[in-house]
C-alpha cells in the first residue's frame, strides 16, 4: 500500500500562521524520509484556522527542499482563477522540479462568500467548476489549443517536456464523472463525506477515458487518521478533532486547533454527540495495528492501493508521531 498526506497548515489554539507553515515544510521533509509517495496542500481562503491559502507557492517551497516525494495541491479552486494561469503557474514549477508535481483540482470553493467574490472580483461569480474551464487546463496542460479554440494556438509557457499529473478531488459521485472524462486520476474525500466513496470510486473506474492527461484510472481516498502507541492516547487526539469538527460545522468562533483542556471542556448537546459520531465515519483512530486494520478495511472497500492521511493535532510533535507510527506499521 502506498502513503501519502495532504496537510491544511493548521494553526494550534496559542500557535500562529508563520509556525503552521514552516510545519508544513518540516512535515514534507520528515514524510519523505518515512517512505511516503506524495505530499499535497490545501488551499483555504479568509480562515484563521488554517494557513494555507496559496498552494501554488506553498509546492514550491517544499519540492526546493525535498527531493524524491511527489508534490502537489489538494487541490487549486479552479472556479477562483483562470485556466491559463493555473497552467503556466504549474509548469513552472514542473519545470524545475521535473516528475515531481501534482495538480490537484478541488471543486469547493475554499472558504466563505465573501472571500469568493474577491477572488474572482470583475467576474462572474462561480460557486463550482465550469466544464469549460477544466476543458481548457486539459488545453494549456498539453498544449491542445488548436485553430479552433478561442484562443487559437495558445500555449502555457514555458515549453517543457513533462506535465503535471492531473488529478480531480471529491466527495461525490459529480466529480468522479468529471474525472472519468477527463482522464485525470481521482482522489475521493473520505475525510469531508463518510458515505457513497465506494460507489464514486467504482463509477470513476467504469466510466474513465483514456486521454493525454492519463491512460488508465488511478484512484486514491484520503481520509482523517490519528495514531497513537495505545487506544487511549488516539482517542485523546481524537477528541480534539471531535470538537474542530463540530465547532467548523456550527461556525463557532475559535482561534485555531483546539488543545485537549479545550475540547474536553465543551458540554455537548445530544444532537451534537450524534454529529461527533456521524463524524467518526471520516476517521481512523488507534494504536498501529488496529489503524492497519482499518486502514487495509478501506482499501479493500475502495480497491485501491492509495491512501491519503490527514491528521491534525494540536501539538506537532503528535501528528509527527502518528505519521512516524503509521509508517513503520504499513510501509516498513
Amino acid at each position: 500500500m502506498k502513503l501519502s498526506i495532504l496537510d491544511q497548515s493548521p494553526i494550534s489554539e496559542g500557535s500562529s500562521a508563520e509556525a503552521a507553515l514552516k510545519q508544513t515544510i518540516e512535515l514534507a521533509k520528515y514524510a519523505e524520509a518515512l517512505g511516503y509517495e506524495r505530499f499535497w496542500v490545501s488551499e483555504h481562503h479568509f480562515s484563521k484556522s488554517l494557513a494555507g491559502s496559496s498552494p501554488e507557492v506553498l509546492v514550491g517551497a517544499i519540492a526546493a527542499q525535498t527531493k524524491t516525494i511527489r508534490v502537489g495541491s489538494g487541490g487549486v479552486m479552479l472556479q477562483h482563477y483562470s485556466p491559463y494561469k493555473v497552467a503556466e503557474n504549474f509548469r513552472v514549477l514542473e519545470g524545475l522540479f521535473p516528475g515531481r508535481i501534482d495538480l490537484g483540482i478541488g471543486r469547493a470553493p475554499g472558504g466563505m462568500p465573501i472571500s469568493s467574490m474577491a477572488l474572482q472580483e470583475s467576474k462572474r461569480r462561480r460557486v463550482d467548476i465550469d466544464p469549460e474551464q477544466l476543458d481548457d487546463l486539459v488545453a494549456y496542460l498539453y498544449d491542445l489549443a488548436d485553430e479552433n479554440h478561442r484562443y487559437p494556438n495558445l500555449t502555457a509557457a514555458p515549453h517543457i517536456q513533462s506535465a503535471p499529473e492531473l488529478w480531480m478531488l471529491g466527495s461525490s459521485g459529480k466529480s468522479a464523472q468529471t474525472a472519468a472524462r477527463l482522464g485525470a486520476s481521482y482522489t475521493f474525500a473520505l475525510f469531508i463525506n463518510g458515505e457513497g466513496g465506494e460507489e464514486a470510486v467504482r463509477s470513476y473506474k467504469k466510466k474513465f477515458t483514456s486521454t493525454v492527461a492519463g491512460q488508465k484510472a488511478k484512484a486514491a481516498v484520503a481520509v482523517f487518521v490519528l495514531c497513537a502507541e495505545t487506544e487511549k492516547e488516539a482517542e485523546n487526539l481524537a477528541v480534539c478533532l471531535d470538537f474542530a469538527l463540530l465547532a467548523n460545522e456550527q461556525g463557532m468562533l475559535r482561534n485555531g486547533f483546539p488543545s485537549l483542556k479545550t475540547a474536553i471542556s465543551y458540554s455537548y448537546s445530544q444532537f451534537e454527540k450524534a454529529r461527533v459520531e456521524e463524524n467518526r465515519k471520516r476517521m481512523v483512530v488507534g494504536d498501529p495495528q488496529s489503524v492497519k486494520k482499518q486502514l487495509h478495511a478501506i482499501a479493500n472497500a475502495y480497491e485501491t492501493d492509495e491512501l491519503m492521511i490527514v491528521t491534525i493535532t494540536h501539538n506537532f510533535q503528535d501528528k509527527l508521531n502518528s505519521y512516524r507510527l503509521l509508517a513503520d506499521v504499513i510501509l516498513n
